[in-house]
């Protein structure tokens, strides 16, 4: 569980109307159901360290809830913090199993699951567990869409996984499992990416758009190929990495974009997935708070978050 109380805030009760706010409404015990939603951790930067990249990750969760707990609550009656799982050193495979079993049981219970991050490891995590609970003996089946905002394809082969290598390892395994899984990637930093790594989302059918195709003007557009990969999908996964953000908006990541997606496109994004209905699970990664300024990602952060958790 989460090793200090996050959950804490202003109280305005003394005033007239609806002044609840997260901190007032969160849940810790494990009576939750279909369409509730769930707030889990995945407390670990051991692949952002395999992948030389700057650790500081694991604090995330934390911090993010932090940032949440004052936000008013709004349609949000009621949600539950499931707590962290943590990655204990290099101890990776370990803590990914224990996420991916969780993921799996609180997903079973038909409720509405966001996870925290964590580097993006979190996502080979998570895609487990939402494996074992779509095709899995009791399992619904059906195509998925693995939809992620990210400056980065995450397509490295190197093993054993880091936090560059998560969506190498998923289509990998759909693959080993003919598992009918897509994966699509926007917000591309072509300055981020080598000439390899772009051949390899080719070798493997990926949908990308690079962040200079994922500005305001362009909402409409991008808006509208989301619809289309929705269409051919009956489950969507969607993990944000939060270094997609502009440095501006987000410079508490492990690698600052200095151009990246507005949090307004972002936002709209998530938003659509929302409203197909067909979203199975969401994660949050990359977040690292002893980079962030004054507080501006993890707000951002605990913005997105916010709206996931809201029915």
């Amino acid at each position: 569980m989460t090793p200090q109380n996050p959950w804490q805030g202003r109280d305005d009760s003394g005033e007239s109307g609806d002044t609840r706010r997260l901190h007032q409404i969160v849940r810790r015990d494990e009576d939750y159901g279909p369409d509730d939603a769930v707030l889990a951790g995945f407390a670990s930067d051991a692949g952002v360290a395999r992948n030389q990249g700057r650790a500081g990750a694991r604090e995330a969760p934390l911090v993010a809830r932090r940032a949440l707990a004052n936000l008013p609550a709004h349609a949000l009656h009621a949600f539950w913090d499931a707590g962290d799982v943590l990655c204990e050193g290099d101890a990776l495979e370990a803590a990914q199993s224990a996420q991916a079993q969780r993921v799996e049981q609180i997903l079973g219970c038909g409720a509405r699951l966001v996870v925290l991050g964590g580097g993006h490891e979190t996502a080979w995590a998570d895609y487990q567990g939402l494996r074992e609970h779509l095709y899995g003996s009791q399992g619904p089946g059906g195509r998925l869409l693995v939809l992620n905002l990210d400056a980065h394809f995450d397509l490295r082969t190197s093993r054993p996984g880091n936090s560059g290598t998560p969506f190498d390892q998923i289509l990998q395994n759909a693959r080993e499992r003919s598992l009918p899984v897509r994966y699509a990637c926007l917000g591309i930093s072509l300055l981020s990416n080598t000439p390899a790594l772009y051949q390899r989302a080719n070798e493997l059918d990926v949908y990308w758009r690079e962040d200079t195709e994922m500005q305001e003007s362009q909402l409409d557009a991008r808006l509208a190929d989301i619809d289309r990969l929705l269409a051919e999908a009956e489950h969507v996964y969607l993990t944000i990495d939060t270094d997609v953000l502009p440095a501006s908006v987000a410079p508490g990541v492990s690698a600052p974009a200095p151009y990246g997606v507005p949090l307004s496109v972002v936002e709209a994004c998530l938003q659509r997935v929302k409203a197909s209905g067909k979203l199975r699970l969401a994660d949050i990664a990359e977040f690292n708070p002893q980079y962030d300024i004054d507080g501006h990602t993890a707000r951002a952060v605990a913005r997105l978050a916010w709206q996931l958790l809201q029915p």
